[in-house]
């Protein structure tokens, strides 16, 4: 049986998803469409399955939307899936149309992060018009925590029944791969010098994209703050790891001129490989506006260190306040530097959070079980089909 997974761009087929394609084609004939790309070519190699190209914009562009809506009815109608699962929110709506349109039976797409809950007036009036126009044509909804399921009850989105896979996230976490022990001690002395880092500096670390959805204005304002009022004794540094996107989310002057000329924030772009960054830092600080179930916390608990984070879907379900991390108020600079200055300041509740922070991700997010949780889903609506 043939099952299609879709994603707006390959990016997320490519780490979003990375081994789970390659586990269910063990069971299925798993077909990845995303726009094209190297990282489709390198899905397709490492996961072992055919890709297609169709080319989907992120953003609103009527003409380019229905050209790709128009291909994707085509490919569906020769390849003639089962299931059609997508994630992202331009893939959800323009797959499940053209699905239900050529006639395939089960329609499925994951709710990641929500975009409406943060905007305002006609583009929010928009963005939950496609989702409920998404919601329409599709057969099964899953959200990918409780926290989306809620905001879709909340806007009234869609009557269907709303599931959530396993404890949540899209693909889990693999804990051989993020490990302390993966990066040596060579390793570490060696990135620390590189970055001139003394091995007494207590490490901020952020990862993911520098823009103003994702908290970095209020980061950079709350370690602003937490210079001002530090001590001889505390020596700390901000580590930003991720790529800026001026283009399409650019960051205020003020804090770009900070990033660039503040010798305790370190900025050291995309990077591949994020592990060594983890591997010597002390805390994630992720104080992202919006997230569906956000990997880099489950990466960071992954890798020994606890997280402060902002109180949002996905975030305030991977953290459990004063067990491993901290929840602070979206939007609140003066908040965030306070936690930020506790975990500095006060050993005994950083230990305490640094020895859970492995051990409450291992329990909950172990890849197997969302794998093997997702697996059984798609047996349980083939069962239903026939």
């Amino acid at each position: 049986m043939k099952i299609i997974r879709t994603s707006t761009v390959p990016l997320s087929l490519n780490v979003l998803l990375k081994g789970q394609l390659k586990f269910l084609n063990e069971f299925y004939d798993i077909v990845g469409i995303s726009s094209e790309g190297e990282l489709l070519d390198e899905v397709e190699q490492r996961e072992g399955i055919k890709t297609i190209e169709v080319n989907m914009e992120r953003g609103i562009s009527p003409l380019k939307d229905l050209t790709s809506l128009y291909k994707l009815y085509k490919i569906l109608k020769t390849e003639k899936p089962v299931i059609v699962h997508s994630i992202t929110p331009k893939a959800g709506l323009l797959t499940m149309l053209s699905a239900k349109m050529a006639g395939v039976p089960i329609r499925v797409h994951t709710f990641t992060g929500l975009i409406f809950p943060t905007r305002k007036g006609m583009i929010q009036k928009l963005l939950i018009g496609m989702d409920k126009l998404l919601c329409s044509a599709a057969t099964h909804i899953y959200p990918e925590g409780e926290g989306v399921k809620q905001d879709l009850i909340d806007y009234k989105i869609t009557s269907k029944y709303l599931k959530v896979i396993g404890n949540g996230n899209v693909n889990g976490i693999d804990l051989e791969h993020f490990s302390p022990d993966r990066v040596s001690q060579a390793q570490k002395e060696f990135l620390r010098k590189k970055l001139n880092i003394k091995n007494e500096d207590f490490i901020f670390v952020f990862v993911g994209r520098l823009v103003g959805d994702k908290g970095i204005n209020e980061l950079v304002k709350a370690f602003f703050l937490l210079n001002k009022t530090k001590d001889p004794q505390h020596r700390f540094k901000l580590l930003l790891v991720g790529p800026l996107e001026q283009e399409l989310d650019p960051l205020p002057e003020d804090i770009l001129y900070e990033i660039k000329n503040n010798p305790d924030i370190i900025d050291v772009g995309f990077q591949k490989d994020v592990r060594p960054y983890f591997a010597i830092s002390d805390v994630l600080a992720f104080p992202s506006y919006r997230e569906g179930f956000p990997n880099v916390v489950m990466q960071a608990g992954a890798m020994g260190l606890p997280s402060i984070v902002s109180d949002i879907n996905g975030c305030n379900e991977i953290i459990v306040e004063g067990e491993n991390g901290t929840i602070v108020p979206a939007k609140n600079s003066k908040k965030l530097s306070e936690a930020m200055k506790m975990m500095v300041s006060d050993s005994d509740y950083y230990e305490k959070l640094e020895v859970n922070a492995r051990p409450m991700i291992e329990s909950r997010y172990e890849q197997s079980v969302v794998w093997n949780a997702l697996l059984n889903e798609y047996k349980g609506l083939l069962q239903e089909q026939v």
